[in-house]
């Protein structure tokens, strides 16, 4: 029920120490956890599957909830007992039907059988009210059996793992009567049942059971509650959650939610108040980066996973698959998570390198979350891995070039007669307008050149303020000449007009 490690290499693989040591890392990072608010198998998830015809759980999930089922429900000594022994065999069983009709063939062995009836809870009832009644019977059986089960304890070591397996059986039964009232509204009852489990088991720390606390007294708007949960689990020796940081963070944001606006705090600046309620949401965004973007509906929910892992994606739509009401509750507050939540990432510009506050982000996050999620979800990825502009335009160009040479190579004729096209189209305004000259009467060709002198008049007028005395000689040896010897002139220009091979306005 606490923490899954989940490993990727093989123990027998050869590998450098580098490698290893890169192995142990992650799989210390990638430590996946219970989900202390997963849902039941039967009355929620298999309805979600009649309704969408999707599978909300993966075989990876649902493996790691039977390899917790096999460790907290079964021990040494279940050979004793015939119906833990036909249990033993059922939480190994893949099949949810073959499963089920062991729970009744235990139950026909021993109608005390507590583990029988809570799998009848998980995965037969097809209501909240239903799954409730299966766990009150497995309350009273499970109970006659931990008081059995203390009274021999110290009779020999197998007692003793027998009682280490009916107290967890009896936790778990408690936790989930809890989860049954809060579905239904009954959230005091709820809230009372987690203060005794918390009280009476104050070892099994590691269930999380704080975190369904946290959700409930939120729903109750006990605030003070909250922040006196708070302050016993958010310490730090102990580990973190999402549950954990954001609440802290609504908390400091709800006392400054309801008056905060962006352009006021930009003229006056923030108040100490509003500082604080921005460094929380600043941790809180460091821990888990995915979060914001479900709490602002920026990215759609799917039902949580059984298991989560911390800091990753999956944790993140557990989170705010249940506290989005809370925060939405609170007047303003994803206000001021959308205005502010960004800032963390200035202050981390390399989360796989360093934190802040935490450890630097875990690069094995997206490959177990892939895992743990269905696949019709997109997986919330971080830090993005962009490339900078230059090697998408380098990948771009030499793609061109890549594609054109073959296009080359395979289809020679037909890119000679493209590249060919391309050059005429060059020059052809060049010799269009050349061959029209050449169609040209005397007369005409006379009238195009005068008109061609006459726009260089007029060039020649507007230059002349940089170059007064050199356009001025020039012009006065064209227009000394009388108008028989301009004729001439342009006559002979017009012979020779054949060799020119460019707009005959450009050599004037």
């Amino acid at each position: 029920m606490g923490g899954t490690e989940g490993s990727i290499s093989e123990p027998g693989s050869p590998s450098s120490s580098r490698e290893s040591e890169t192995s142990r890392q992650n799989l210390s990072e990638c430590k996946v956890w219970r989900n202390p608010l997963n849902l039941f198998r039967g009355a929620e998830y298999r309805r979600y599957t009649w309704v969408t015809g999707k599978e909300p759980l993966t075989y990876y999930d649902m493996n790691l909830s039977a390899q917790d089922h096999q460790t907290f429900f079964t021990c040494d000594t279940d050979f004793l007992r015939p119906s833990d022994t036909v249990m033993q065999k059922a939480w190994r069983e893949r099949n949810p039907p073959a499963r089920i009709k062991a729970a009744y063939q235990a139950l026909e062995l021993n109608n005390d059988c507590a583990t029988a009836y809570v799998l009848l809870a998980e995965e037969e009832a097809t209501t909240i009210v239903d799954a409730e009644r299966l766990f009150k019977q497995a309350l009273k059986a499970g109970e006659t059996i931990y008081r059995r089960s203390q009274q021999c304890q110290h009779q020999s070591p197998q007692h003793e793992a027998q009682l280490r397996r009916d107290t967890n059986v009896l936790v778990y039964i408690k936790r989930r009567l809890a989860m049954c009232a809060r579905k239904l509204g009954r959230i005091r009852e709820a809230v009372k049942i987690m203060r005794d489990l918390m009280k009476e088991f104050p070892p099994l720390t590691m269930l999380n059971i704080h975190e369904n606390l946290l959700e409930s007294l939120l729903e109750l708007q006990a605030y003070a509650d909250v922040q006196a949960v708070l302050a016993k689990y958010d310490d730090i020796s102990l580990p973190k959650s999402a549950a954990i940081c954001y609440t802290a963070a609504l908390l400091k944001t709800r006392t400054v939610s309801d008056k905060f606006s962006p352009e006021t705090a930009s003229r006056r600046g923030l108040s100490t108040a509003e500082i604080n309620a921005v460094e929380a949401i600043h941790r809180a965004v460091e821990f888990n980066p995915h979060v914001p973007k479900y709490l602002l509906e920026m990215k759609s929910l799917i039902l949580p996973p059984e298991h989560i892992l911390k800091r990753g994606d999956s944790e993140a739509i557990a989170y705010a698959f249940f506290h989005l009401q809370h925060w939405k509750r609170i007047e303003g507050a994803l206000n001021l998570l959308q205005c502010t939540w960004e800032g963390t990432f200035r202050m981390i510009p390399y989360p796989l390198e360093k934190g802040h506050l935490f450890y630097p982000y875990p690069s094995c996050t997206e490959t177990a979350d892939r895992e743990l999620l269905p696949p019709f979800h997109h997986v919330s990825v971080y830090p993005k891995k962009e490339l900078p502009f230059f090697i998408h335009f380098t990948a771009g160009l030499c793609s061109s070039t890549a594609m054109i040479a073959l296009l080359t190579h395979q289809f020679p004729e037909i890119m000679g007669v493209f590249a060919k096209a391309n050059t005429m189209e060059k020059v052809g305004w060049e010799r269009r307008a050349g061959s029209t000259i050449h169609d040209l009467d005397d007369a005409k060709k006379l009238h195009l050149l005068r008109s061609s002198l006459s726009q260089s008049a007029l060039y020649w007028e507007e230059s002349i303020a940089r170059d007064q005395h050199m356009k001025r000689a020039g012009w006065a040896s064209y227009t000394s000449c009388s108008k028989g010897t301009q004729d001439a002139v342009l006559m002979k220009i017009s012979r020779n007009m054949d060799s020119w091979e460019t707009s005959p306005t450009s050599h004037l």
